[in-house]
Protein backbone atom coordinates (compact mmCIF):
# COMPACT_ATOMS: atom_id res chain seq x y z
CA UNK A 1 0.00 0.00 0.00
CA UNK A 2 1.77 3.12 -1.61
CA UNK A 3 0.46 6.42 1.37
CA UNK A 4 2.12 8.83 1.63
CA UNK A 5 2.91 10.54 4.93
CA UNK A 6 1.15 8.15 7.25
CA UNK A 7 3.45 5.81 9.62
CA UNK A 8 1.66 3.09 11.71
CA UNK A 9 2.86 0.95 14.85
CA UNK A 10 1.58 -2.28 16.86
CA UNK A 11 3.02 -3.58 20.05
CA UNK A 12 1.75 -6.57 22.68
CA UNK A 13 1.24 -4.56 26.20
CA UNK A 14 -0.41 -7.30 27.68
CA UNK A 15 -3.43 -4.83 28.62
CA UNK A 16 -6.00 -7.77 29.37
CA UNK A 17 -3.81 -11.26 28.22
CA UNK A 18 -0.83 -11.53 26.97
CA UNK A 19 0.20 -13.03 23.03
CA UNK A 20 -1.60 -11.07 20.99
CA UNK A 21 -1.10 -6.77 19.77
CA UNK A 22 -3.02 -4.74 21.44
CA UNK A 23 -1.79 -1.63 21.69
CA UNK A 24 -1.48 0.69 18.04
CA UNK A 25 -0.16 3.78 16.72
CA UNK A 26 -1.40 6.02 13.57
CA UNK A 27 0.92 8.79 13.00
CA UNK A 28 0.84 11.65 10.07
CA UNK A 29 4.23 13.50 9.25
CA UNK A 30 1.91 17.16 9.43
CA UNK A 31 -1.41 18.09 10.85
CA UNK A 32 -3.78 16.25 9.07
CA UNK A 33 -7.55 17.77 8.41
CA UNK A 34 -9.84 15.59 10.93
CA UNK A 35 -13.21 14.39 10.59
CA UNK A 36 -14.49 12.25 13.81
CA UNK A 37 -17.73 10.74 14.46
CA UNK A 38 -18.76 9.28 17.56
CA UNK A 39 -21.06 7.12 19.91
CA UNK A 40 -24.97 8.46 20.42
CA UNK A 41 -24.69 6.51 23.63
CA UNK A 42 -25.40 8.88 26.34
CA UNK A 43 -22.68 6.76 28.35
CA UNK A 44 -19.38 7.22 27.19
CA UNK A 45 -15.91 5.90 27.79
CA UNK A 46 -13.09 8.57 29.00
CA UNK A 47 -11.91 7.98 25.44
CA UNK A 48 -14.74 9.11 23.66
CA UNK A 49 -15.21 12.48 26.10
CA UNK A 50 -11.36 13.75 25.50
CA UNK A 51 -11.73 12.61 21.30
CA UNK A 52 -14.79 14.81 21.29
CA UNK A 53 -12.97 17.78 23.00
CA UNK A 54 -10.04 17.54 20.58
CA UNK A 55 -11.88 17.09 17.53
CA UNK A 56 -13.18 20.54 17.76
CA UNK A 57 -9.72 21.72 16.58
CA UNK A 58 -10.19 20.08 13.10
CA UNK A 59 -6.92 18.76 13.15
CA UNK A 60 -5.04 15.60 14.24
CA UNK A 61 -1.28 14.45 14.17
CA UNK A 62 -1.84 10.69 15.62
CA UNK A 63 -4.05 8.02 17.25
CA UNK A 64 -3.37 5.62 19.99
CA UNK A 65 -5.82 3.21 20.31
CA UNK A 66 -5.60 -0.25 22.26
CA UNK A 67 -7.71 -3.07 22.76
CA UNK A 68 -8.55 -5.22 25.88
CA UNK A 69 -9.74 -2.37 27.64
CA UNK A 70 -12.83 0.05 27.27
CA UNK A 71 -11.16 2.55 29.83
CA UNK A 72 -15.55 3.15 30.16
CA UNK A 73 -17.31 3.29 33.32
CA UNK A 74 -13.83 4.36 35.10
CA UNK A 75 -14.43 8.16 36.40
CA UNK A 76 -12.11 10.61 36.71
CA UNK A 77 -9.22 8.16 36.84
CA UNK A 78 -10.46 6.69 33.50
CA UNK A 79 -10.17 10.41 32.22
CA UNK A 80 -6.51 11.17 33.63
CA UNK A 81 -5.74 7.82 32.07
CA UNK A 82 -6.68 8.60 28.54
CA UNK A 83 -5.07 12.22 28.71
CA UNK A 84 -1.51 10.38 30.47
CA UNK A 85 -1.80 7.68 27.24
CA UNK A 86 -1.73 10.96 24.90
CA UNK A 87 0.70 12.62 26.58
CA UNK A 88 3.34 10.15 26.91
CA UNK A 89 2.92 8.87 23.40
CA UNK A 90 2.70 12.86 22.34
CA UNK A 91 6.17 13.27 24.01
CA UNK A 92 8.03 10.45 22.53
CA UNK A 93 6.62 11.65 18.91
CA UNK A 94 7.47 15.15 19.87
CA UNK A 95 4.41 17.06 19.14
CA UNK A 96 1.45 18.31 21.20
CA UNK A 97 -0.85 16.22 23.32
CA UNK A 98 -3.48 18.16 21.89
CA UNK A 99 -3.61 16.69 18.40
CA UNK A 100 -3.78 13.40 19.70
CA UNK A 101 -6.81 11.70 19.77
CA UNK A 102 -6.84 8.11 21.75
CA UNK A 103 -9.02 5.38 21.10
CA UNK A 104 -10.10 2.32 23.59
CA UNK A 105 -12.60 -0.96 22.85
CA UNK A 106 -12.64 -4.15 24.88
CA UNK A 107 -14.11 -4.55 29.01
CA UNK A 108 -16.19 -2.16 30.16
CA UNK A 109 -15.62 -0.42 33.83
CA UNK A 110 -11.91 -1.84 34.37
CA UNK A 111 -9.02 0.39 35.52
CA UNK A 112 -6.70 0.77 32.09
CA UNK A 113 -3.77 -1.12 33.14
CA UNK A 114 -1.49 2.10 32.94
CA UNK A 115 1.69 0.56 34.43
CA UNK A 116 1.88 -1.81 30.87
CA UNK A 117 0.96 1.16 28.96
CA UNK A 118 3.40 3.21 30.05
CA UNK A 119 6.13 0.38 29.28
CA UNK A 120 4.84 -0.26 25.82
CA UNK A 121 4.54 3.37 24.66
CA UNK A 122 8.76 3.60 23.49
CA UNK A 123 8.80 0.54 21.78
CA UNK A 124 5.35 1.41 19.89
CA UNK A 125 6.56 4.79 18.83
CA UNK A 126 10.02 3.35 18.13
CA UNK A 127 8.27 0.68 15.82
CA UNK A 128 6.72 3.13 13.54
CA UNK A 129 9.59 2.78 10.93
CA UNK A 130 8.47 -0.92 10.43
CA UNK A 131 4.80 -1.18 10.95
CA UNK A 132 2.05 -1.12 8.89
CA UNK A 133 -1.66 -0.44 8.75
CA UNK A 134 -2.37 -4.19 8.91
CA UNK A 135 -0.83 -4.62 12.16
CA UNK A 136 -3.24 -1.81 13.48
CA UNK A 137 -5.91 -3.54 12.10
CA UNK A 138 -5.20 -6.72 14.12
CA UNK A 139 -4.15 -4.60 17.56
CA UNK A 140 -8.02 -3.51 17.57
CA UNK A 141 -9.52 -6.56 17.57
CA UNK A 142 -11.00 -8.22 20.38
CA UNK A 143 -14.08 -11.32 19.62
CA UNK A 144 -13.54 -10.15 15.56
CA UNK A 145 -12.01 -13.39 13.81
CA UNK A 146 -10.39 -11.64 11.24
CA UNK A 147 -8.80 -7.99 11.03
CA UNK A 148 -10.80 -5.90 8.51
CA UNK A 149 -9.30 -3.31 6.08
CA UNK A 150 -9.89 -2.10 3.20
CA UNK A 151 -7.71 0.14 0.58
CA UNK A 152 -8.59 2.28 -2.90
CA UNK A 153 -6.80 4.62 -5.28
CA UNK A 154 -8.26 7.47 -6.65
CA UNK A 155 -7.02 10.80 -9.08
CA UNK A 156 -7.04 14.78 -7.98
CA UNK A 157 -6.22 17.12 -10.21
CA UNK A 158 -3.81 14.57 -12.46
CA UNK A 159 -2.24 13.47 -9.09
CA UNK A 160 -2.61 9.99 -7.90
CA UNK A 161 -4.16 9.55 -4.05
CA UNK A 162 -4.68 6.67 -1.58
CA UNK A 163 -7.63 6.08 0.74
CA UNK A 164 -6.82 3.09 3.35
CA UNK A 165 -9.06 2.33 6.30
CA UNK A 166 -9.49 -0.45 8.72
CA UNK A 167 -12.50 -1.28 11.78
CA UNK A 168 -13.04 -3.86 14.38
CA UNK A 169 -16.42 -4.62 15.06
CA UNK A 170 -17.99 -7.61 15.91
CA UNK A 171 -20.46 -6.91 18.74
CA UNK A 172 -22.51 -4.39 19.95
CA UNK A 173 -23.17 -3.56 16.63
CA UNK A 174 -26.23 -1.24 16.13
CA UNK A 175 -24.20 1.75 16.28
CA UNK A 176 -26.16 4.83 15.18
CA UNK A 177 -23.71 6.31 14.49
CA UNK A 178 -20.54 4.63 13.08
CA UNK A 179 -19.05 1.41 14.40
CA UNK A 180 -16.66 -0.06 17.50
CA UNK A 181 -13.66 1.44 16.23
CA UNK A 182 -12.84 2.77 12.23
CA UNK A 183 -10.12 4.46 11.04
CA UNK A 184 -9.42 6.10 7.76
CA UNK A 185 -6.27 7.82 6.46
CA UNK A 186 -5.40 9.00 3.30
CA UNK A 187 -2.77 11.00 1.39
CA UNK A 188 -5.33 13.53 -0.51
CA UNK A 189 -5.32 17.31 0.52
CA UNK A 190 -9.34 17.75 1.60
CA UNK A 191 -11.13 20.93 2.69
CA UNK A 192 -11.67 20.39 6.28
CA UNK A 193 -15.68 21.78 6.60
CA UNK A 194 -16.66 19.67 3.50
CA UNK A 195 -14.68 16.56 4.83
CA UNK A 196 -16.37 17.05 8.24
CA UNK A 197 -19.82 16.91 6.48
CA UNK A 198 -19.30 14.47 3.45
CA UNK A 199 -17.48 11.76 6.15
CA UNK A 200 -20.54 11.59 7.87
CA UNK A 201 -22.79 11.57 5.42
CA UNK A 202 -20.43 8.34 4.11
CA UNK A 203 -20.97 7.47 8.04
CA UNK A 204 -24.84 7.19 7.50
CA UNK A 205 -24.84 5.23 4.95
CA UNK A 206 -22.49 2.47 5.65
CA UNK A 207 -21.80 2.11 9.36
CA UNK A 208 -25.27 2.97 10.42
CA UNK A 209 -26.67 0.71 8.32
CA UNK A 210 -25.91 -2.38 9.48
CA UNK A 211 -26.37 -4.44 12.81
CA UNK A 212 -25.35 -7.48 14.38
CA UNK A 213 -26.86 -7.34 18.02
CA UNK A 214 -29.20 -4.21 18.32
CA UNK A 215 -26.36 -3.25 21.08
CA UNK A 216 -25.09 0.50 20.54
CA UNK A 217 -21.24 0.63 21.87
CA UNK A 218 -19.77 3.43 24.49
CA UNK A 219 -16.72 3.53 22.78
CA UNK A 220 -17.91 4.08 18.77
CA UNK A 221 -15.56 6.30 17.12
CA UNK A 222 -14.72 6.93 13.36
CA UNK A 223 -12.15 8.87 12.30
CA UNK A 224 -10.97 10.24 8.82
CA UNK A 225 -7.23 12.09 8.75
CA UNK A 226 -6.39 13.73 5.63
CA UNK A 227 -2.71 14.89 5.21
CA UNK A 228 -2.42 15.74 1.53
CA UNK A 229 0.83 14.17 1.38
CA UNK A 230 0.24 13.04 -1.95
CA UNK A 231 0.04 16.79 -3.37
CA UNK A 232 -3.46 17.04 -4.63
CA UNK A 233 -5.13 20.15 -5.09
CA UNK A 234 -7.47 20.31 -2.46
CA UNK A 235 -10.84 18.46 -3.13
CA UNK A 236 -13.81 20.68 -2.06
CA UNK A 237 -17.37 20.29 -2.82
CA UNK A 238 -17.20 22.33 -5.76
CA UNK A 239 -14.33 20.54 -6.96
CA UNK A 240 -14.19 18.80 -10.50
CA UNK A 241 -12.43 15.54 -8.40
CA UNK A 242 -14.92 15.85 -5.54
CA UNK A 243 -17.79 13.49 -7.07
CA UNK A 244 -15.14 10.63 -7.77
CA UNK A 245 -13.72 11.35 -3.67
CA UNK A 246 -16.68 11.26 -2.65
CA UNK A 247 -17.54 7.31 -4.27
CA UNK A 248 -14.62 6.18 -3.01
CA UNK A 249 -14.46 6.80 0.52
CA UNK A 250 -18.19 5.49 0.32
CA UNK A 251 -17.49 2.45 -1.16
CA UNK A 252 -14.44 1.80 1.33
CA UNK A 253 -16.57 3.30 4.20
CA UNK A 254 -19.57 0.79 3.10
CA UNK A 255 -17.05 -2.96 2.34
CA UNK A 256 -16.04 -1.99 6.18
CA UNK A 257 -19.24 -2.25 7.55
CA UNK A 258 -19.93 -5.38 5.34
CA UNK A 259 -16.87 -6.62 6.81
CA UNK A 260 -18.44 -6.18 10.35
CA UNK A 261 -21.68 -8.05 9.51
CA UNK A 262 -19.94 -10.84 7.86
CA UNK A 263 -17.45 -11.16 11.21
CA UNK A 264 -20.43 -10.69 13.56
CA UNK A 265 -20.25 -12.46 16.88
CA UNK A 266 -21.14 -16.17 15.87
CA UNK A 267 -22.42 -15.26 12.43
CA UNK A 268 -23.30 -17.45 10.33
CA UNK A 269 -25.48 -15.82 7.36
CA UNK A 270 -24.94 -12.15 5.99
CA UNK A 271 -28.13 -10.43 4.94
CA UNK A 272 -29.04 -7.68 2.66
CA UNK A 273 -32.43 -6.40 4.04
CA UNK A 274 -34.12 -3.63 1.77
CA UNK A 275 -37.27 -2.38 2.54
CA UNK A 276 -38.89 -0.34 -0.78
CA UNK A 277 -41.78 1.89 -1.42
CA UNK A 278 -42.09 3.06 1.81
CA UNK A 279 -43.85 6.49 2.60
CA UNK A 280 -40.39 7.64 3.04
CA UNK A 281 -37.11 6.89 3.03
CA UNK A 282 -37.14 7.23 7.23
CA UNK A 283 -40.00 4.82 7.62
CA UNK A 284 -37.91 2.21 5.18
CA UNK A 285 -34.87 2.77 7.19
CA UNK A 286 -37.03 2.35 10.29
CA UNK A 287 -38.78 -1.07 8.78
CA UNK A 288 -35.84 -2.62 7.68
CA UNK A 289 -33.49 -1.85 10.94
CA UNK A 290 -36.83 -3.78 13.09
CA UNK A 291 -36.57 -6.67 10.63
CA UNK A 292 -32.36 -6.79 11.12
CA UNK A 293 -32.82 -6.33 14.94
CA UNK A 294 -35.46 -8.86 15.91
CA UNK A 295 -33.91 -11.63 18.07
CA UNK A 296 -37.24 -14.18 16.30
CA UNK A 297 -36.44 -13.21 12.89
CA UNK A 298 -32.60 -13.46 13.45
CA UNK A 299 -33.36 -16.80 15.15
CA UNK A 300 -35.19 -18.07 12.00
CA UNK A 301 -31.86 -16.95 9.90
CA UNK A 302 -30.21 -19.06 12.00
CA UNK A 303 -32.61 -21.83 11.71
CA UNK A 304 -32.83 -21.67 7.99
CA UNK A 305 -36.64 -21.39 8.98
CA UNK A 306 -38.45 -19.07 6.02
CA UNK A 307 -40.64 -18.05 8.45
CA UNK A 308 -42.38 -14.27 6.65
CA UNK A 309 -44.84 -13.90 9.30
CA UNK A 310 -41.88 -13.11 11.34
CA UNK A 311 -41.03 -10.39 9.19
CA UNK A 312 -44.18 -8.63 8.76
CA UNK A 313 -44.63 -8.83 12.37
CA UNK A 314 -41.33 -6.89 13.02
CA UNK A 315 -42.45 -4.32 10.15
CA UNK A 316 -45.37 -3.55 11.34
CA UNK A 317 -44.47 -2.25 14.98
CA UNK A 318 -41.49 -0.86 13.73
CA UNK A 319 -43.47 2.39 13.70
CA UNK A 320 -43.13 2.74 9.47
CA UNK A 321 -46.80 3.80 7.75
CA UNK A 322 -48.07 -0.08 6.71
CA UNK A 323 -51.18 -0.67 5.14
CA UNK A 324 -50.98 -5.18 5.25
CA UNK A 325 -52.97 -5.55 2.45
CA UNK A 326 -49.98 -3.88 0.13
CA UNK A 327 -47.17 -5.43 1.53
CA UNK A 328 -44.89 -8.12 -0.36
CA UNK A 329 -42.09 -10.11 0.80
CA UNK A 330 -39.21 -11.58 -0.95
CA UNK A 331 -36.33 -14.15 -0.15
CA UNK A 332 -33.89 -13.06 -2.83
CA UNK A 333 -35.93 -13.79 -6.01
CA UNK A 334 -38.72 -16.23 -3.98
CA UNK A 335 -41.58 -14.40 -3.65
CA UNK A 336 -43.29 -15.16 0.45
CA UNK A 337 -46.05 -13.02 0.53
CA UNK A 338 -48.23 -10.91 -1.95
CA UNK A 339 -50.67 -7.79 -0.65
CA UNK A 340 -49.87 -9.21 2.99
CA UNK A 341 -51.08 -12.76 2.75
CA UNK A 342 -48.49 -16.22 1.91
CA UNK A 343 -48.15 -16.58 -1.94
CA UNK A 344 -48.71 -20.56 -1.07
CA UNK A 345 -47.63 -23.21 -3.81
CA UNK A 346 -44.32 -24.47 -3.31
CA UNK A 347 -42.67 -20.77 -1.78
CA UNK A 348 -42.60 -22.34 1.63
CA UNK A 349 -39.78 -24.98 0.02
CA UNK A 350 -38.37 -22.18 -2.56
CA UNK A 351 -38.07 -19.46 0.33
CA UNK A 352 -36.01 -22.75 2.83
CA UNK A 353 -33.58 -23.24 -0.20
CA UNK A 354 -32.51 -19.10 0.03
CA UNK A 355 -32.13 -19.46 4.11
CA UNK A 356 -29.66 -22.29 3.50
CA UNK A 357 -27.20 -19.92 1.58
CA UNK A 358 -24.59 -17.54 3.54
CA UNK A 359 -25.72 -15.06 2.14
CA UNK A 360 -29.25 -14.03 0.80
CA UNK A 361 -31.57 -11.16 0.60
CA UNK A 362 -34.76 -10.25 2.50
CA UNK A 363 -36.56 -7.69 0.47
CA UNK A 364 -40.31 -5.72 1.85
CA UNK A 365 -42.41 -4.08 -0.47
CA UNK A 366 -44.71 -2.04 1.32
CA UNK A 367 -46.40 0.18 -1.68
CA UNK A 368 -47.02 3.15 -0.03
CA UNK A 369 -44.19 5.77 -1.73
CA UNK A 370 -40.80 5.75 -3.11
CA UNK A 371 -38.36 5.54 0.02
CA UNK A 372 -35.87 2.79 0.25
CA UNK A 373 -33.44 1.47 2.45
CA UNK A 374 -31.04 -1.27 2.77
CA UNK A 375 -29.42 -2.75 6.39
CA UNK A 376 -27.44 -5.35 6.66
CA UNK A 377 -27.39 -7.66 9.09
CA UNK A 378 -26.63 -11.45 10.34
CA UNK A 379 -28.34 -14.21 12.21
CA UNK A 380 -28.20 -14.95 16.00
CA UNK A 381 -26.71 -18.14 16.80
CA UNK A 382 -25.92 -20.61 19.82
CA UNK A 383 -22.18 -19.01 19.72
CA UNK A 384 -23.16 -15.51 19.92
CA UNK A 385 -24.84 -16.08 23.28
CA UNK A 386 -21.33 -18.57 24.39
CA UNK A 387 -18.94 -15.76 23.08
CA UNK A 388 -21.01 -12.83 25.53
CA UNK A 389 -21.83 -15.42 28.19
CA UNK A 390 -17.69 -15.42 28.56
CA UNK A 391 -16.94 -12.35 27.63
CA UNK A 392 -14.84 -11.41 30.75
CA UNK A 393 -13.13 -14.30 31.45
Amino acid sequence: MDIKGFSFSAVEAAIKKPGRLDLALIVSETPAALAAVYTTNKVKAAPVLLGMERAESGLCRAVVVNSGNANACTGAQGMDDARETARLAAERLGIDPGELQVASTGVIGQPMPMERVRAAIPALVDGLSAGTLDDVAKAIMTTDTFPKMEVRSGMAGGVPYTVAGIAKGAGMIMPNMATMLAFIVTDAAVEPSWLRSMFRDGVDASFNMISVDGDTSTNDTALILANGRAGTPVIAADSADADVFVAILNDLLLALAQQIVKDGEGATKFVRITVKRAASIADAKCAAMAIANSSLVKTAFFGQDANWGRILAAVGYSGAEVDQGRVALYFDDVQMVRNGIFIGGDAEVRGTEVLRRNEFAVTVELGLGSGAATVYTSDLSYDYVKINADYRT
